[in-house]
């Protein structure tokens, strides 16, 4: 179903990327809420054409200034990750002390939802390989598990919220792990986890989100305050400049990386 979209044999927008962070080189003749010379920071949706020396934003879509106190590398990693764990971590209504686990929290989703559970007042457990525990608790977690030593859902822990940002996890065992009206929230769900997700619904007091999400403005410059307070900073595993976008996408596939992987333009 996405090839339909995206293109059947190879992709049919050839510039792909969905976030970046530059500074504006030119605006239209009706634009108000930016300048010429704004740094910002950005999504490009399915529109891609992120990894490129310029792309075209329209004034109300999903862009806005840059934190100031990080820079473009640093604000470029935001948009993706941080408006998906936001849409999705919204919708679980946080409460301060809650008990919130991150399956995945390593990579460009799950390391800003560890920090906004954080930011929200709860205590964060997150699950991932052993490699980046190390980074988990350097951005807040309270608790890491090393999925290939541990199995979270034997250990006896239950939890308010359950947010499960690959998807590949037991649908059962997560459920299994919620507290009464706990939540679990589908990062990346298949049409049988939403149907399965649906009828848990209906017939329990556990509440299972996940599907269609939608993104705003706003979000971005929620994000912007956060970082600005010191709530929310980037992880960045590796930079590569554009020339080496090959080479970059090769390292992303193989799912060895930390955090995000950067594209930089020189000037």
């Amino acid at each position: 179903m996405v090839r339909i979209g995206f293109g059947l044999r190879r992709p049919r927008k050839k510039i792909l990327g969905q976030e970046l962070a530059g500074e504006i080189e030119s605006v239209g003749s009706a634009v108000r809420m930016f300048t010429k010379g704004d740094s910002v920071f950005a999504a490009t949706g399915l529109r891609l054409g992120a990894w490129a020396e310029y792309t075209c934003s329209p004034e109300k879509g999903l862009i806005a200034i840059k934190p100031a106190n990080l820079s473009y590398e640093e604000a470029a990693t935001l948009p993706v990750g941080g408006l998906h764990a936001l849409h999705l971590l919204n919708k679980a209504n946080i409460q301060i002390g809650q008990q919130v686990l991150i399956i995945g929290g390593g990579g460009t989703v799950g390391t800003i939802a560890v920090q906004l559970a954080k930011s929200f007042g709860a205590e964060a457990t997150s699950v991932d390989t052993a490699l980046k525990l190390d980074m988990l608790r350097s951005i807040g977690a309270d608790h890491v598990i090393d999925y290939t030593r541990e199995d979270f859902s034997k250990n006896g822990e239950t939890y308010d919220v359950i947010f499960d940002v690959v998807g590949k996890s037991s649908f059962p065992a997560c459920v299994k792990s919620l507290k009464k009206k706990g939540v679990y929230l589908l990062g990346n769900p298949g049409l049988s986890q939403q149907v399965r997700g649906l009828w848990t619904s209906m017939t329990s007091n556990k509440r299972i989100i996940g599907g269609m999400v939608s993104y705003h403005a706003e979000d971005l410059v929620f994000l912007k305050e956060l970082a600005e307070a010191g709530k929310i900073r980037s992880v960045i595993d590796r930079r590569y400049p554009l020339e080496q976008i090959v080479e970059a996408n090769r390292y992303v596939e193989s799912g060895q990386k930390t955090g995000n992987v950067v594209i930089t333009v020189q000037p």
